[in-house]
């Protein structure tokens, strides 16, 4: 009998002065725009980042001569409120379809021009034990610098 060990989730919230569908559109459409290109999982160099903004969509990196690479996959798509996706990406950081982390984002105005994003990682059980504790490890040290990026380019768009 296999018993399954429970890892805790990633959560990060941050705070953007900008409209809720900014926020969000920024967030998916605007990917390229604040993922660094070093952070990537396939072919190098990359030439952009990109979400395809629908249900059943991929988060893509796409190298400078073309390659696609799936990082994850839409799963829920209620813009501008939520996003979610399954991470395709396993603990040596490399595409893997059958990785199942997902990454849940919320957004949530709170005045005309600010918005809350609520990020929570988690399933990262799903990976194994070892694989999920090193993936959570790595995400929890990641996602504020990302978020970070993810805010100024969000703000800086507004005039």
């Amino acid at each position: 009998m296999s018993e399954r060990v429970a890892i805790a989730p990633v959560r990060k919230t941050v705070h953007i002065k900008a409209p809720i569908e900014h926020a969000f559109e920024v967030f998916t459409s605007g990917l390229t725009r604040w993922w660094p290109h070093d952070h990537g999982v396939g072919k190098q160099p990359i030439a952009k980042v990109m979400m395809e903004p629908r249900l059943g969509g991929r988060w893509l990196e796409v190298s400078q001569d073309g390659t696609e690479t799936t990082v994850a996959t839409i799963t829920l798509w209620e813009p501008p409120h939520r996003v979610v996706l399954i991470w395709q990406i396993n603990a040596q950081w490399k595409p893997d379809l059958t990785m199942k982390s997902e990454v849940d984002v919320r957004f949530t105005a709170i005045g005309p021009q600010a918005t809350t994003v609520e990020l929570v990682h988690h399933k990262f059980e799903t990976m194994g034990a070892e694989a999920g504790a090193s993936m959570r490890n790595d995400v929890d040290r990641g996602w504020p610098g990302l978020l970070e990026k993810f805010v100024r380019e969000a703000e800086k768009q507004q005039s």
